[in-house]
This record gives structure tokens, sequence and C-alpha cells, in this order.
């Protein structure tokens, strides 16, 4: 230590090195996690809290031992509404187009993108086509923001966890035509409200969405033009699952039966002739247009659909949710987001009876997920890794419980960088929810740069995302008395011997962070 008690360099660098050697340590400690008896908070119920929410903390472990499991479980299963921090709703409230409609939004960007393309002089056309883009940019960037906020810090958890499962189940890449100036809308008005209903609800409003009808090209599906994008997607990834029985025929009679539904930001209607003018359908940016649809008669999955307009989508609709198939792979899908990379068999099939039995009830089919002998078995520290959002949100808020963060442009830079980044998932498929696609030895070790990040100060998160901005101060807690009440007996000897050997508040919390039981 120098006279001001500040470490000296050689001593900075010996502690950094040590670091690096301990995290190294605790990486093969990974797939070996163990865990004792917790002297006050159930090891049991920390991990179920951990497992249905973006993460534990000490309130939001306080509220559960203040309910009880079973009556924080409805509340989380069937929410009155979604509680948000003042500090939260402020920085919501203060983003643009947040009460806006598509069809508004996506107009006025329309709109801008115009006038920048007209402009005469090409440097000033390509400094207006930036700004276009920037625009747009910002507009995805706060999406993101208000995606994390919830996340954080939202009383309904289990719906936010839903929210982020059926939007990436229903992926839509924002960086594909102006799906960036959508996907905030997407989120909050087409997945988030849905994510704890009814599926055959949530699989509607997603279609009549502009994001998804652009990003699958649906709005290019006509009658003499098929386009058979959405309607694959819709039956190998969005309900039946790949190699349920379905066949090409299937696909191109989905295509059919689809053609027509797309987007029109234009304010007048199109010109029809008078016999399909009451067909058209307008609702926001959502249009059918009868010229554009195939009338004549499909045979779908086994049905005869008459050709008589967008009465066969919602026919064909109730078809794909009520098709046993639909049941299984959307339930095995849960179990596995849930409960482990290889959900057993038996949990799966009583959770795809219910959803038959309830017409595809989510929170019904997550209650007998929970209540499940399988899913009770699962409940050990280390039975479930977590993927990079999982990771970094659970950090935030474990370091920062209800201490309402100010920027979250830190949080969507370390998920880009780990590979997950909110609304970046190029192809239909989603990110994978198995740990073999995020425990590699790269995405550790950035993962262990990110813990020392968010352990050693506030990382930018209370800096306002704005010019001249001053950072508040923060600096995360960790060692409380959820620690020491509770996480502290999840911990094995590998782990609890490393954290004996912190230098540092900083190297502690980053050790921490770093685990293997954290990292599950």
């Amino acid at each position: 230590m120098d006279e001001q008690g500040t470490p000296k360099k050689s001593h900075r660098r010996r502690s950094a090195n040590w670091l690096a050697c301990a995290a190294l340590v605790l990486i093969a400690e990974i797939p070996n996690a163990v865990a004792s008896d917790a002297a006050e908070l159930n090891p049991r119920d920390m991990v179920l809290l951990d497992r249905l929410t973006w993460g534990i903390n000490a309130s939001s472990a306080a509220h559960l031992q203040a309910l009880g499991n079973e009556r924080w479980l409805q509340e989380q299963l069937h929410p009155a509404g979604s509680a948000l921090p003042e500090a939260v709703r402020t920085q919501i409230e203060a983003m643009p187009d947040v009460h806006k409609f598509p069809f508004d939004i996506a107009v006025s960007f329309d709109q801008q993108a115009k006038s920048a393309n007209q402009v005469a002089d090409p440097d000033q056309r390509r400094a207006a086509q930036q700004v276009f883009q920037q625009a747009m940019n910002d507009r995805g960037k706060q999406a993101a923001a208000r995606s994390i906020l919830r996340a954080l810090y939202a009383s309904d958890q289990l719906r936010e966890r839903m929210t982020w499962f059926w939007f990436n189940h229903f992926n839509v890449h924002q960086y594909k035509a102006n799906i960036r100036v959508l996907v905030g809308d997407y989120e909050d008005r087409a997945i988030r409200p849905h994510a704890l209903g009814k599926f055959r609800d949530l699989l509607v409003a997603t279609l009549h969405h502009p994001a998804m009808l652009r990003y699958l090209d649906n709005a290019d599906n006509a009658v003499g033009h098929l386009n058979e994008n959405y309607a694959r997607e819709i039956m190998e990834l969005h309900t039946m699952g790949v190699g349920s029985g379905y066949a090409q025929a299937d696909v191109e009679a989905l295509a059919r039966i689809l053609t027509g539904v797309g987007i029109d930001l234009r304010p007048e209607d199109p010109q029809l002739k008078p016999e399909l003018r009451p067909q058209l359908v307008r609702e926001g940016a959502f249009e059918f247009n009868p010229a554009r649809h195939d009338y004549g008669d499909k045979t779908f999955l086994g049905h005869l659909i008459k050709g008589r307009g967008l009465a066969e989508v919602d026919e064909a609709i109730d078809i794909l949710v009520h098709h046993p198939a639909t049941a299984t792979h959307l339930s095995k899908q849960i179990a596995t987001y849930f409960v482990s990379d290889n959900p057993p068999d038996s949990l799966v099939q009583q959770m795809a009876q219910t959803f038959k039995t309830t017409g595809g009830d989510i929170a019904a089919v997550l209650s007998t997920m929970v209540h499940a002998p399988e899913f009770t078995a699962s409940l050990k520290p280390g039975m479930k890794f977590k993927d990079p959002v999982q990771y970094v949100l659970s950090a935030v808020r474990l370091a920062y419980d209800d201490k309402v963060i100010l920027n979250t442009v830190p949080i969507q830079s370390w998920l880009n960088r780990l590979s997950e980044g909110l609304f970046n998932h190029d192809t239909p498929d989603g990110y994978s929810m198995t740990s073999a696609s995020w425990n590699g030895p790269g995405q550790m070790m950035l993962r262990f740069e990110i813990a020392r990040q968010i352990g050693s100060g506030s990382s930018g998160l209370f800096k306002p995302d704005m010019p001249n901005a001053v950072d508040q101060p923060a600096f995360p807690l960790i060692a409380n008395s959820l620690y020491f009440n509770g996480l502290r007996q999840t911990l094995g000897p590998p782990t609890l011997a490393a954290l004996d050997q912190a230098v540092s508040p900083q190297d502690w919390n980053t050790l921490f962070l770093s685990s293997p039981e954290f990292m599950r």
C-alpha cells in the first residue's frame, strides 16, 4: 500500500493474475457444483425462485418467504398487474413511440426514409440516410432497454421470463427492413400480454403483427406469387415442430391460406372490385387484401378448407393449436427452458396433456410443470446452466436488488458480446436453450470478464445515457443477509475456499459471480 492506502501496482497485478487462476479453477467445478442445507432459507426454495424469475435477490427472497411457495407461485402464474418502481416507469415513459401504434410508427419512419432518399445533393442525401438509420437504431436500443428494465424490476417475474421465451419462440430479427422500429411494440403488445394466457391468442397476435409479417415475408405472399416462408415456420417452429407428420403439401396449402395477409401503410384503402370490398380487413398496419388471396379450396393436414377469405386463417390456426404435436412440441420447449436440456418425457407428456385439456392455457401448463415430481427433483443447485441473458440479468439483480439502474447500454453490450443480444438472432429458430451453446471456454472467459465489471463497480449502469451525464455513486452488494442466510449454504468447498482468499470486496464479488454455482 502507498501512503494514501492505495494498493501498489504490483499488488494489483498479483491480484488480477490470482483472480484469473481462481476463475479457471472454478470453471472446472461447474459440472459438479454441490450444495448443503441452508441455515434459514431452504436451498430448494432459492433454486425455485432463481429458476422462475430473472434471478434471486434479497427483496424477492423476502417476498417469497412472506407469502409461502404456493401463494407466491399463484401470484406469478396469475399476476393482477405489473408493478414497476417509479424510477423505471419514468425511464420508460420518456422513450419516444412507447404509446404509439405500429401503424403510426411505421408510417412516420417510412416518410422519413422517403424524404432522405429524395434529397438531391449526394452528400446531403447520404447524411440524411445516416440520420434515418440512427433513428431506427435508437428505437431498437430503446426497445431493448424496456425489456431489460422490466426483466430486472417487474413484480410479475414469471411473465417476464415467459415474454423472453415466447419472443425467442416467435423470433424476429430487428435488422431486417424496418423491424427495429416495430420490435418494441411486437414484444409489448403481441407477446407480453399473452405470455401466460392462451396459446391461440398468442399465435394470432404474432400473425397479425407487422414485425412478423415483414420478417417472414408474408407481406409478399399473394395468389400467383406464393411465398412459403411464414407457412413453413408456423408449422416447423411455432406449432407442430419438425418431424411431426406434416408434408410439403401442407406447407403449400397453409401458404395459400395465408395469401393476402400482409401490411399496408397507405391511408387509403386498396382499389377492389365491388364483390371483394366486404372481405377487406384493415387493423392498423395489418391488412387482409382479398385481391391478393387464393380463394381456391385447400386440403390442410387432412382437413378440407373451403376458400372463403380470412376465415380460412382462423380455421387453420384452430387445426394447428389443437394438433397433439403442438402440445408436445411446446411443452418440451418450455420444459427445456425451465428444467433441463433433456427434460424427462414423463414431464413433457403431463404438460402436453394439460395443454390439450385446457385448450392451450400456458399458465396451466406451467403449473403442471412446477407441481410435477420431475420438476421438484430438478431443484438442486447446479442442475440448469444459465444462458447469457439469464446470467447477466441475474447478476445485476443480485448485485443491486431494487436499486434502479439508469443506463441499460452496458447490459445490452454484455449480451451482444456473449452472442445473445436482444432481438439480434437472425434466423427464425431463436437462440438455443441448451447449455452446450453457452458453456464453451471462450464464453466462460467472457463471463469472467463481465463478472469483474459487474462486481467491481457500477460499470456505467448508473450513468444516464445522455451527453454530459454524471455517473451516480453505486456499488454492488452481494455479501449481504441473503448470502449469509442462504446462498452461502449452496456453495461447494472449492468456491468457499476461493472466496475466503479474495483480497478485496471487488475480488470477492467477481469470484462469486464467476462461481460454478452462480453459472447455474
